[in-house]
């Protein structure tokens, strides 16, 4: 797809971060977009910053919907064929993902599902809800973000288990898709994101997402998991942290992790379009994403031992690119 001119996309989790950013510069290429998240403000601001560079030609239209839910998906299908009065689309980005759901062992039922269902599901929900509007165009791409934890099942220091687990499952998916799609419709592509850190505001999401908006939701078993974390970041004894400047500093996370991080959700964006426009399957986001890849292909084992100098090296290159 070597232009997305005149095209017609849809783009899940739009309301912020890399889903914002595609939709913003899908438009100004000429790009009709059908954007959907469950954050209405959100969706509003996405379409107001797309709509100011677009072509006055291009329709944004915007839709709210919970991709865990099959029955949501299937109704933005409809809205999104009747708003664009279209019998198909030419891209599909499934970019909608929020974390949580850390420990299989200790993490409440509940949220790990919340997690896994919204990553992986919302994938599937809308792969198949909307691979009959892709099958019907000229020319078409499925656009599936997984993360590096599709290929590192692990976070520095601490378990990310129904996200791992998710973004495994989605990197499968897109994989399979290679050949069914070759096969059985040729004219439609599949490409595969692998972001690494890149600064969005999908840890502050994500709490929303899972009904905590404030420290006084933080519960006393995250305050005790997050100590030793938090004291090996900061360099203060754990020992030392009161519950509640641990609550504070929980809750700070969120704007550190968007806004130290080492590739804006615009530059990610940029690579991602880049990579469908040529022709790409497997999309790295970021040095980290290639520096992991790397390191996992190399030694696969080496990444999950404790006190990896590997996994403790890219950590480092990290931090020193985010400064």
């Amino acid at each position: 797809m070597r232009s997305f001119t005149g095209k017609l996309a849809v783009v899940t989790g739009g309301g912020s971060g890399m889903g914002r950013e595609l939709v913003v510069q899908l438009a100004a290429y000429g790009c009709s977009v059908a954007v959907c998240d469950v954050d209405e403000a959100g969706l509003a601001g996405t379409a107001e910053r797309a709509r100011e560079t677009a072509p006055g030609d291009v329709l944004i239209t915007t839709h709210r919907c919970d991709v865990s839910d099959a029955a949501q998906v299937a109704a933005f299908r409809d809205e999104v064929a009747e708003r664009h009065r279209a019998g198909h689309i030419n891209l599909l980005f499934n970019n909608a993902g929020i974390g949580g759901g850390n420990s299989f062992v200790n993490s409440p039922q509940d949220e790990w599902e919340r997690t896994f269902n919204v990553c992986w599901g919302g994938v599937y929900n809308c792969s198949r809800a909307f691979m009959p509007l892709l099958l019907a165009s000229d020319e078409g791409c499925l656009v599936n973000t997984s993360s590096v934890n599709g290929f590192w099942a692990a976070g520095p220091g601490v378990p990310v288990t129904a996200y791992s687990a998710a973004k495994f499952a989605i990197k499968g998916f897109s994989e399979a898709m290679l050949t069914d799609l070759r096969l059985n419709a040729p004219h439609v592509r599949v490409a595969l994101v692998m972001p690494g850190h890149v600064g969005t505001d999908i840890v502050n999401n994500s709490r929303r997402a899972h009904g905590r908006n404030g420290p006084d939701d933080i519960t006393d078993r995250e305050v005790e998991e997050s100590r030793a974390l938090i004291a090996a970041g900061t360099g203060a004894p754990a020992d030392q942290l009161g519950d509640a400047e641990v609550r504070a500093l929980i809750m700070s996370m969120g704007d550190g992790f968007r806004d130290n991080a080492p590739l804006s959700a615009a530059d990610a964006a940029t690579v991602i379009l880049d990579g469908v426009r040529a022709g790409t399957w497997r999309i790295l986001v970021g040095e980290d994403a290639h520096a992991f890849d790397a390191a996992m292909r190399a030694d696969p084992l080496d990444l999950y031992t404790p006190g990896s100098p590997t996994l403790a090296s890219i950590l480092d290159t990290v931090r020193i690119i985010a400064q």
